[in-house]
């Protein structure tokens, strides 16, 4: 947790959550619930994600991220907490 009393985590989002918009979606999540950060696909199939902001916030997306859009299949989640994050809003960045 930062000084400032904020909370931020990486996610790994493993399933069928390529090809099913939910970059997308997660991006209209995240920022709906006011939240920092962004999020990729990752080649070997799974979508990379890091939220900051209040922890209520924080929590609740990663609660909707095991569900995801209508055609995802979300089968884990792996989160670590964070200490840095970027500033600024909610972003979908290129895959890596």
């Amino acid at each position: 947790m930062s000084s400032s009393g904020e909370y931020g985590v990486q996610a790994r989002i493993f399933g069928r959550v390529q090809g099913v918009w939910y970059r997308a979606w997660t991006e209209k999540e995240a920022s709906r619930r006011g939240l920092r950060g962004w999020v990729r696909n990752r080649t070997g199939g799974s979508v990379e994600a890091v939220f900051a902001g209040e922890r209520t916030q924080v929590e609740a997306m990663l609660e909707a991220c095991r569900i995801g859009p209508p055609a995802a299949r979300v089968t884990d989640i792996d989160i670590q907490a964070i200490e840095e994050y970027a500033e600024g809003g909610f972003q979908v960045l290129p895959t890596i």
